[in-house]
């Protein structure tokens, strides 16, 4: 999808009353301000509502009401507190009018319920908490529900699962719209992980020691320093003295993905920094992220990002010189 966005890209918050105050929260920090070092304009953050809303505890004084949204370049609609209920008609009808205005859809947890129910997710993939997930089947039968991952990227209209996951969808889209380093630079902010992909399990059946006991707490930042390396599976299952298919079991438990996709992941995050950040020739990022060759990256980047390196790169240059995004990819399949 490509969609030409005016100098600021305006984020637009729909609540109610009934919001899960959790992910509205979230979405209002990641958005509100750039982090220190982040040049260019930031996003607008608008919160639109049918007058004071109140979510949880919180007593909410919207901006504008529902009315507002087809105005917004994003929408992003938080979790939506009573599933066993239909969300408001005016919120429906409201993120509807948006969608047709050319909006990107954003759900966050059970916000999904939402979506579905102005019919925007009928013959798409879609997710929400895992704990909701047949209810959403049950309910919208036209909407693909997926329960194993974080989250889902359709191009114009997203969804995820809760909590964490919701963090993880709002990182995404700033690393669509701004690239992986100003991503990484919010992450950092906010104190959580970077990324995990959107096709990561979102229930780990196994529990998750605690990080001081985690097995691969120090191997992961063994790994982050030597991604130009070429590291095997058996490298590091050397490095955490286990076996392979022991290391193996613990990666899915603590990350829901394999050592070598989560490696890759890895390798291709540190090239698109590269790409954004540095001058240096595709051959030369493909020697610092541990690929090789320019030909394996520009595979591996092609099919992992939707864009080949030099392309990736004009794109985030014009970016950051313009202050405007000029063609937004969907660069997340998961």
């Amino acid at each position: 999808m490509t969609r030409t966005l005016p100098d600021v890209d305006t984020v637009a918050l729909a609540v109610t009353d009934g919001m899960l105050h959790f992910e509205l929260a979230l979405a209002y920090e990641v958005f509100d301000a750039a982090p220190d070092g982040v040049a260019g304009p930031w996003y607008r953050l608008v919160v639109c509502g049918p007058g004071p809303v109140r979510a949880g505890r919180f007593l909410l004084e919207p901006d504008h009401g529902l009315d507002w949204l087809p105005h917004a370049d994003t929408v992003i609609v938080p979790g939506w507190a009573d599933v066993d209920e239909d969300p408001p008609a005016e919120l429906v009808d409201a993120v509807r009018a948006a969608h047709e205005a050319g909006a990107r859809l954003v759900s966050l947890c059970t916000g999904a319920f939402v979506l579905a129910s102005a019919g925007l997710l009928d013959g798409l993939r879609a997710t929400t908490h895992w704990a909701h997930t047949r209810a959403l089947a049950d309910r919208h039968p036209k909407v693909e529900v997926d329960p194993d991952v974080l989250y889902v990227d359709n191009g114009s209209v997203l969804t995820s699962a809760g909590k964490a996951a919701a963090m993880d969808l709002c990182l995404h889209l700033i690393r669509l719209d701004r690239g992986s380093a100003t991503a990484n630079a919010v992450a950092r902010r906010l104190v959580v992980p970077p990324h995990r992909d959107g096709g990561q399990a979102q229930f780990v059946t196994a529990p998750v020691p605690a990080p001081d006991h985690q097995p691969l707490a120090e191997l992961l930042p063994w790994v982050l320093e030597r991604l130009d390396q070429p590291l095997t599976v058996e490298d590091l299952a050397r490095r955490a003295r286990m076996s392979s298919r022991h290391l193996g079991r613990h990666f899915r438990a603590a990350t829901g993905t394999t050592p070598l996709q989560w490696l890759l992941i890895q390798r291709i995050r540190r090239a698109q920094e590269l790409l954004e950040t540095t001058d240096d020739s595709v051959d030369a990022v493909a020697a610092a992220t541990g690929m090789g060759t320019a030909t394996t990256l520009r595979r591996h980047f092609n099919r992992t990002v939707g864009l080949p390196p030099n392309t990736y790169r004009r794109t985030f240059r014009r970016r950051n010189r313009s202050g405007r995004d000029d063609g937004r990819q969907q660069h997340q399949r998961p």
